[in-house]
């Protein structure tokens, strides 16, 4: 029962550590706790994808696909405080351009937003409006559905990079510090569990969403790899600014490949 409370805990203190969501004051607080909490990162997306899923469904009822995804996408983004939003910028800001690992790790500790940052988020946003607005115009189930996956899902990346790559920054002075302690093996297994019980639910819901979600998958592990590969190669690590990145990406992937299969069959 104290493990299951611990494990509880520490649920809270991710989605108090990623939302604006309350929590309760029984909860209380260790300074380990904050690494610890990783584990629990999809559950967190589980949390702010089916708020922004459940907007979705109730926007269709009364506004067009347009309307609906852009309530969708801000109710998200209110709930997250545009917490990955902001890292996606950041790195685009510091690795978008040929400058030194020294200067990308200056540049992304800069709050200014640059160019790059600032036409890195016009893309995203646009890029997962328009493949929610597909989803939800062909089918307004499917793109709530796909909503909840994408946020779980995608969080589990940024574990993976805490896994298996080291911290580039400044560690005594990140951001975030939590995020700039390895995460073991453990914390891995119980993300990627979360992620394996969202997809169990949503096969529960649509069981012939399987090809879909295979493929879904497939992407999301594809393009981890990668953003580990160009982060080694880049920075010989990860900042917090490069795991928001991450999962914007990761969670654009899911989007357009449940998309990809919609439209082909």
């Amino acid at each position: 029962m104290s493990a299951l409370l611990h494990e509880i805990r520490l649920f809270f203190i991710a989605l108090q550590f990623f939302s604006r969501c309350p929590i309760p004051s029984w909860v209380g607080f260790e300074p380990q706790w904050l690494q610890q909490c990783a584990r629990h990162f999809p559950a967190v997306g589980l949390c702010v994808g089916a708020f922004a899923g459940l907007v979705l469904w109730a926007a269709l009822w009364v506004w067009p696909p347009a309307v609906a995804v852009g309530l969708s996408m801000a109710a998200s983004i209110w709930m997250t405080g545009g917490f990955h939003e902001d890292g996606w910028a950041d790195s685009c800001d510091g690795l978008g351009g040929s400058v030194s690992r020294a200067r990308a790790l200056e540049i992304m500790k800069d709050s200014r937003i640059g160019s790059y940052g600032a036409l890195g988020l016009i893309l995203m946003l646009g890029l997962k409006a328009s493949a929610l607005f597909s989803l939800a115009e062909s089918d307004p189930g499917l793109a709530v559905l796909v909503t909840l996956f994408a946020h779980a899902a995608s969080r589990a990346a940024p574990v993976w990079l805490m896994h298996s790559l080291p911290y580039a920054g400044d560690a005594d002075h990140a951001k975030a510090k939590p995020l700039a302690t390895q995460a073991n093996g453990l914390t891995l297994a119980v993300a990627f569990g979360w992620v394996a019980a969202t997809a169990t639910l949503l096969l529960s819901l649509q069981s012939q969403l399987l090809p879909s979600l295979l493929l879904a998958l497939l992407v999301a592990a594809g393009l981890t790899l990668y953003m580990q590969g160009w982060l080694d190669r880049r920075l010989g690590g990860y900042t917090g600014d490069n795991l928001g990145a991450t999962q914007q990406v990761v969670e654009l992937g899911l989007l357009l490949s449940f998309l990809a299969l919609l439209n082909v069959f």
